[in-house]
């Protein structure tokens, strides 16, 4: 385990944990939407960054359990802006819905995280008619970064301070077609396997900050976009996948609880790309253990990920 402990170029290693990679940054001032930030590593990265003076928006789709994690850290940091709205990432209404009362809210936007996830164990369709791990990790969080983009390009010119898009993904090799992404499988699911969805849908997160960060520098937006692995940590991701599930799934569940670190000691990377000043200028990256990471050839390949967000563009505009 040596290498847990390591030191990257960043001066952080994956012992080091998020409080003490944003130690000393002031946050007062700026606005983070993070996604998935009612358990597990969303809502340790929210308690993070309200720590450091952010002013948190948490889209949830259990509301209740959004106001319960808002006064469980009010609790502990009091003053804390801590804001709950609704929001169902697998459904494209409730992500407008959700945009359009962030709008309203008239606050500013600097740091977007995308964050959310879901492992299912059978390949289901969302209410639009797309297999449930695409629609929820990649459409959903692509539609809402539309849908917020031009805020976030309004206060990084009133600000002159860059904004940052974090799309929290998984290994820069997921396990997918050999191809990346069968996108003839986003409508009709079936021949798909359980990991095979997910691996795919998370290749679209490091697509998608890639194509973005492309975008960005072309245009001249001060706006980052990265790609980061939060680690093997154990969440709920795993413990709701793997329940009533097959004993080889059961067997890997309870190898990531014993080996993995827990969400308190491990949620770190998110939070440095979201408030360090080191990553100041840094773009179309991918991050593991706060140090930039090589992933896949399919996670880096510029065609693939144009080809991928005018696909997903075209859903989200039909």
């Amino acid at each position: 385990m040596w290498w847990f402990y390591r030191k990257g170029p960043s001066g952080f290693s994956g012992a080091s944990t998020a409080e003490e990679v944003t130690a000393g940054v002031d946050g007062s001032g700026l606005v983070a939407v993070i996604t998935g930030a009612s358990n597990g590593i969303g809502l340790e990265t929210a308690r993070v960054l309200a720590l450091r003076g952010v002013h948190v928006v948490m889209p949830v789709r259990n509301v209740a359990a959004g106001f319960a994690v808002r006064e469980s850290i009010v609790a502990k940091i009091p003053g804390a802006r801590i804001g709950v709205l609704e929001m169902d990432l697998s459904s494209m209404a409730s992500v407008r819905r959700f945009a359009s009362e962030f709008e309203s809210l008239n606050l500013p936007l600097n740091i977007l995280i995308n964050n959310a996830g879901v492992m299912t164990r059978n390949c289901t369709c969302s209410c639009d008619g797309l297999e449930l791990h695409f629609a929820t990790n990649h459409i959903g969080h692509f539609l809402l970064t539309n849908l917020l983009l031009e805020n976030m390009k309004r206060t990084s010119r009133d600000s002159g301070t860059e904004g940052r898009i974090v799309n929290v993904t998984s290994s820069g090799h997921v396990m997918t077609y050999p191809e990346g992404i069968r996108f003839d499988k986003i409508h009709d699911p079936s021949g798909l396997n359980d990991f095979i969805a997910y691996g795919q849908s998370k290749l679209a997160n490091i697509l998608h900050a890639y194509e973005l960060s492309r975008i960005f520098k072309e245009k001249g937006v001060n706006i980052s976009a990265n790609s980061v692995h939060p680690g093997v940590i154990s969440t709920n991701l795993f413990s709701s996948t793997c329940k009533d599930s097959n004993q080889i799934i059961s067997v890997v569940a309870f190898a990531i609880d014993l080996y993995s670190a827990s969400v308190l000691d491990r949620d770190t990377v998110a939070c440095f790309l979201a408030l360090h000043p080191q990553v100041n200028g840094l773009s179309g990256k991918f991050f593991d253990k706060c140090n930039i990471a090589k992933p896949s050839s399919k996670a880096s390949d510029p065609e693939l990920a144009k080809k991928l967000c005018q696909f997903s563009l075209h859903l989200v505009s039909s």
